[in-house]
């Protein structure tokens, strides 16, 4: 085999449903000089990467690590380290990822009672009350914002409810993190899990998670092992605590591009970024609403950081990918599960949450829409810029 010639990525733009475009300023940190991961720099760099987590996270739990490995490991980490065989899970369905949600949690050995509502809705808290059926549960499971429909779930009421039901909340915030706002002490969540390729806008490999000081008990007090090492919080936390103990290789320099989108993810200010990505996704709604396009969420339970679009009958979805990929280095997504071949997810993520995104998305979206013979009812600039302009950009 002849040798490859060196890597020369395109430059994309990015608007699926994630990863997001990352800022240089993160990209110069990826590329950082590795150092050791006992070295005495690098473990100031993670004593700040969990600081800044807390503050994003908005929560004061010493038990705040991001996990090697991409939001499902943060998913896993939960799972594995929280239930043992035969433990009772009450789970929200509403997408691809409640429904992954109840594989991992079977995995574990896990009873798993499914809360299921048509996707692209959020849940009513009585939907979970009626189907917990008066029964006792380890834990409770929400996704936040459900990434394959655009949904995002009002979480008002699930701590009550967990209590109600002697379990533990547990959030899924993958999608919400530094885009909508995320109050993990003020909701009463116990466990939580993220990842920093959407909202954060670092690249795909790290898994923020969080536990409470109660949820933190119910791993010390377990009756088992942890079924996964590698994922198993009680070692790991002595890595990532005073102790330093080994337990496996951190990636340094992931973790250095995470200490720099975290950065910017407070100097640009919580309140501020949330905003920023309410603005946007307003003007991008406007705008696809003028080309006579269905956005099939519901305004009250659309989520900002990725919108989902309906295809027009007639209109070939994939061939409008590959058009706006081809003709102006644009990504979008396909829809999955039962929504393939159905609809779009536009995202608006983090750095890629931006005035001028929106515009070129609209406009090479009405250029594809036009070249498969579809006719917008209206102007989306015209009507993206209303919006923008009504919001002071």
């Amino acid at each position: 085999m002849a040798t490859p010639l060196p890597l020369d990525p395109p430059t994309r733009v990015l608007m699926g449903p994630g990863p997001s475009d990352v800022a240089p300023s993160v990209l110069r940190a990826l590329a950082a000089p590795t150092v050791g991961h006992l070295d005495p720099y690098f473990l100031n760099v993670m004593d700040d990467v969990r600081a800044m987590l807390r503050d994003v996270l908005r929560t004061g739990n010493a038990v705040t690590i991001p996990m090697s490995g991409t939001g499902s490991a943060g998913m896993e980490t939960c799972f594995v380290n929280l239930l043992e065989p035969g433990d009772a899970v009450l789970v929200g369905v509403n997408g691809v990822f409640g429904t992954r949600m109840c594989e991992v949690a079977r995995r574990c050995g896990a009873k798993v009672t499914a809360v299921e509502v048509p996707w692209g809705r959020a849940f009513d808290v009585d939907q979970f009350r009626k189907a917990a059926d008066g029964k006792q549960y380890r834990l409770v499971c929400v996704v936040h914002a459900e990434t394959s429909t655009g949904v995002l779930q009002n979480l008002t009421g699930f701590r009550g409810l967990a209590d109600e039901l002697g379990a533990l909340l547990l959030v899924d915030a993958v999608t919400s993190l530094g885009g909508v706002a995320v109050e993990m002490d003020e909701w009463g969540i116990d466990a939580i899990y993220s990842g920093t390729q959407k909202c954060l806008s670092c690249p795909p490999g790290l898994s923020p998670v969080s536990l409470s000081a109660c949820t933190t008990k119910v791993l010390q007090n377990r009756r088992s092992p942890v079924q996964s090492w590698y994922l198993d919080l009680s070692l790991i936390g002595q890595y990532w605590g005073t102790e330093r103990v080994y337990h496996h290789t951190a990636p340094i320099n992931m973790l250095y591009a995470l200490h720099e989108s975290l950065r910017l993810v407070l100097s640009e200010g919580l309140k501020a970024r949330h905003r920023r990505h309410r603005v946007h996704a307003e003007a991008l709604w406007a705008g696809l609403e003028a080309m006579g396009l269905k956005l099939p969420v519901a305004d009250g339970e659309r989520l900002a950081p990725l919108t989902v679009v309906e295809v027009p009958e007639g209109v070939n979805e994939a061939t409008v990918r590959k058009h706006l990929l081809d003709v102006y280095n644009l990504e979008i997504g396909g829809g999955l599960g039962p929504m393939k071949g159905k609809v779009w997810r536009i995202g608006l993520m983090g750095h890629s949450s931006t005035a001028r995104n929106v515009t070129l998305c609209l406009s090479a979206l009405s250029s594809a829409l036009r070249a498969q013979g579809y006719q917008p009812a209206d102007d989306p600039l015209s009507a993206a810029e209303h919006v923008l302009a009504s919001c002071g950009e």
